[in-house]
């Protein structure tokens, strides 16, 4: 879906809820992701492993793996981002936080993350099951398709929005 009408996760909480079917012998790939090599973020299995990535505009990446495997059968991957500070967008910084990944509901990973990207991705595009174009992450190759069972992914995006108008102001006539 193109950035325009994509939920807007940068600089406040959100979680991204994945309900999954992990067949027998496991799966991998992108559960949903946005943006690409030029910096974004992807929610993905790989080696039995629940995984987020943040590409900080090519400058930084920011990655959380969970420290056990996904289990065969229907489960709940869920990714959570709860920031930690405010962001400074004059200097290109946006708001830091924590990072943790759940599997059924239980802690399984976490880290935090000094600094996210502050207003866009660009191009800033999202997809759900498999990551087209460049890949958000060098840790897999693009497209890296889901090959369990992706029954729906669900963005939470219930925490406040912070917004710089300003700066969006600049990056809107910068485009012109």
């Amino acid at each position: 879906m193109p950035a325009a009408v994509a939920p807007r996760v940068l600089n406040r909480p959100h979680s991204v809820t994945a309900d999954v079917e992990i067949p027998p012998g496991g799966a991998q790939g992108v559960l949903l992701c946005q943006g690409t090599n030029a910096g974004g973020w992807s929610l993905y299995v790989k080696d039995g492993h629940l995984h987020y990535a943040h590409n900080y505009v090519q400058r930084a990446l920011h990655h959380v793996a969970s420290g056990e495997t996904v289990p065969e059968g229907r489960h709940a991957l869920r990714f959570e981002f709860e920031p930690t500070g405010a962001p400074d967008m004059a200097h290109g910084k946006g708001t830091p936080g924590r990072a943790q990944l759940y599997i059924d509901g239980r802690l399984v990973g976490e880290t935090d993350m000094p600094v996210t990207t502050p207003i866009t991705f660009n191009p800033g595009g999202m997809a759900c099951g498999a990551n087209p174009g460049s890949a958000v992450t060098p840790d897999y190759q693009a497209p890296f398709p889901f090959t369990g069972t992706l029954h729906s992914v669900t963005v939470d995006l219930s925490g406040d929005l912070i917004v710089d108008a300003e700066s969006e102001m600049r990056m809107h006539m910068a485009r012109q």
